[in-house]
C-alpha cells in the first residue's frame, strides 16, 4: 500500500515554556523508496507540511529506504531534492536514523566515515544536528538540540553514533530546550536538559492492535510506540512516521504527520 498519511496533533503544556506558542510539524521515518512512498508522494507530502504554517519543521531521520523492504530506494541526494522545499520561518532541522547508518552503502564502504544522507543534506537549507544543538529566536529563544542515532551500528553490537554531551554542550543552563532523538528510547535516560523530546522510528510499532504493538523496535516495548507520553515534568512526542520497515504493511497504525503545539501552563 502506497503512503497516504493524515495529520495527528499533540498539544504540550509545560511550566516552564515563557515563550510564544510555538508549532512544530514532524515528518518522519520516509524511507522513500519505489512503490511504497515513491519521490512524487514525498513532493505531495511536503506540500501537506507546508500547508500547516508551522513556525518549525523537523526530520528526525530515516529518510531511506529499509534494505529488507521489497522495494527499490532511491538515492539521499534525490530526497534531500525534494524535502529541500519545506520551509517554515524558523527553519527546517534533521537528524539521521538507524537505518540512514545501516542501510548506507557510502557508510559501509567508508566504515561509517561518510554518509550518504549527510553528504546530501550539507548542501540543502535543511539543518542537520549530529550531536549538537543551535539557538531558535522565537521569543526570547530556545535551543533545539539534536543527536544521532543510538541503533546506527547495532547490527554489528556496537554502540551507536548519540553523544548526548556534546549535543547539550552549548545549551546555557536552564534554557528552554527540545531533543530531536531518531528512537525514543534516550527519554528512558531521564535526561531533564530538554523538556520535550521528539523521536520517530517505532513507525508506532506497525501495528496497533487496541494498544498492543509487539512490533515496536524499543528496549521498552510499547512503553514508547507512539504519540504523547509525560513522565514527571518531561514530555515525549512519538510520530508514527511515513514510510514501512520490514513489510509495506501498517495494521491500524497509518502514516501521518505529526502537528505539535507548544505552550505555557500545565
Amino acid at each position: 500500500m502506497r503512503s497516504r498519511p493524515g495529520l495527528v496533533r499533540h498539544r504540550v503544556a509545560h511550566a516552564g515554556w515563557g515563550l510564544p506558542e510555538l508549532r512544530i510539524a514532524v515528518l518522519s521515518d520516509l524511507h522513500v523508496c519505489r512503490p511504497w512512498t515513491p519521490l512524487g508522494t514525498v513532493a505531495h507530502i511536503v506540500r501537506l507540511v507546508n500547508s500547516l504554517a508551522a513556525d518549525l519543521i523537523l526530520v528526525p531521520g530515516d529518510f531511506i529506504a529499509d534494505r529488507n523492504l521489497p522495494a527499490a530506494g532511491e538515492p539521499a541526494e534525490a530526497i534531500v531534492r525534494v524535502l529541500s522545499e519545506l520551509s517554515a520561518p524558523l527553519g527546517v532541522a534533521a537528524v539521521l536514523g538507524n537505518h540512514d547508518w545501516w542501510d548506507c552503502r557510502l557508510s559501509h564502504s567508508t566504515k561509517f566515515k561518510r554518509n550518504s544522507v549527510a553528504e546530501a543534506l550539507a548542501g540543502s537549507p535543511i539543518r542537520l544536528l549530529t550531536n549538537e544543538a543551535m539557538a531558535i529566536g522565537h521569543g526570547a529563544g530556545f535551543w533545539l538540540v539534536g543527536i544521532d542515532s543510538q541503533m546506527g551500528r547495532q547490527p554489528m553490537k556496537k554502540r551507536g553514533f548519540h553523544d548526548p554531551e556534546a549535543a547539550f554542550r552549548e545549551e546555557p543552563k536552564g534554557a528552554p530546550a527540545i531533543l530531536m532523538a531518531h528512537e525514543p528510547d534516550y527519554f528512558a535516560a531521564g535526561d531533564d536538559r530538554a523538556f520535550l523530546q521528539i523521536s520517530g522510528h517505532t513507525h508506532g510499532g506497525q501495528a496497533n492492535l487496541a494498544g498492543w504493538r509487539p512490533m515496536t523496535p524499543s528496549a521498552h516495548g510499547s512503553r514508547y510506540a507512539w504519540g504523547h507520553i509525560r513522565e514527571g515534568d518531561r514530555h515525549l512526542i512519538v510520530s508514527g512516521g511515513i514510510g514501512y520497515s520490514g513489510l509495506p504493511l501498517r495494521l491500524f497504525q497509518p502514516p501521518e504527520i505529526t502537528l505539535v503545539t507548544v505552550t505555557g501552563g500545565t
